[in-house]
């Protein structure tokens, strides 16, 4: 379930469909500004994430089923940047997973809204991983502690958060078998990704890590 875990735990078990994700961080080139708190990891944003003066997009409507219950615990914040910022992840997050049960291993179009073209590569990597084994995604999954961090510049961010998969289950299309994570491993998964500022105000996802067992460290 986890969306990109860090190299150490990315194991591909086609048994244990909830570990299925695409290859981490650990890309040697730098992220786009200085971010307290954000992942080095991370390639240079797309030229996607434009400096230039900001105009109003209209953002793409994104549903998902009743079957799979994606929650946002406490995602927000009384400084309106921050805000943004967390809306438009939180969108992110919801497109990553539509397109997993739409079974577009492409991400659709409300994913490459969310993502610059680094960030796309990563999450249609992570969607195959679920599409190519012909699986969707059931249950709850709650994302909770969300953290904030600006680059001076203002047109880059570091986003922190936790998923609990104690709820989530994987569902193979044809023979209906529901998986979960093994007994023993830890269902929270910590979460770093860098958003940079499109010229079109949105904050797009560049790159995203996890560790899981992370949240509670």
């Amino acid at each position: 379930m986890a969306r990109r875990i860090a190299p150490i735990a990315a194991t591909f078990a086609a048994t244990a469909a909830l570990l299925i994700t695409a290859c981490g961080g650990g890309d040697d080139s730098s992220s786009p500004d200085d971010i307290k708190g954000a992942d080095t990891g991370s390639k240079s944003p797309s030229a996607s994430a434009s400096a230039s003066t900001p105009s109003e997009a209209k953002r793409p409507e994104i549903t998902l089923p009743s079957t799979f219950q994606l929650t946002f615990e406490d995602w927000t914040s009384s400084e309106p940047v921050e805000q943004a910022i967390l809306n438009d992840a939180k969108e992110e997050v919801r497109a990553g997973y539509a397109a997993i049960i739409a079974n577009e291993p492409d991400g659709g179009d409300a994913l490459a809204f969310y993502d610059t073209e680094n960030g796309l590569a990563q999450s249609t990597k992570w969607i195959k991983s679920y599409t190519d084994k012909n699986v969707t995604v059931i249950g709850e999954l709650p994302a909770f502690d969300p953290k904030v961090s600006m680059a001076d510049s203002g047109k880059a961010a570091s986003l922190s958060y936790c998923t609990d998969e104690s709820k989530a289950f994987t569902k193979n299309r044809k023979t209906g078998k529901e998986v979960g994570n093994p007994a023993g491993t830890d269902p929270e998964v910590a979460y770093t990704a860098t958003l940079v500022k499109s010229a079109q105000g949105v904050w797009q996802n560049d790159s995203v890590t996890a560790q899981r067992g992370g949240c509670s460290q």
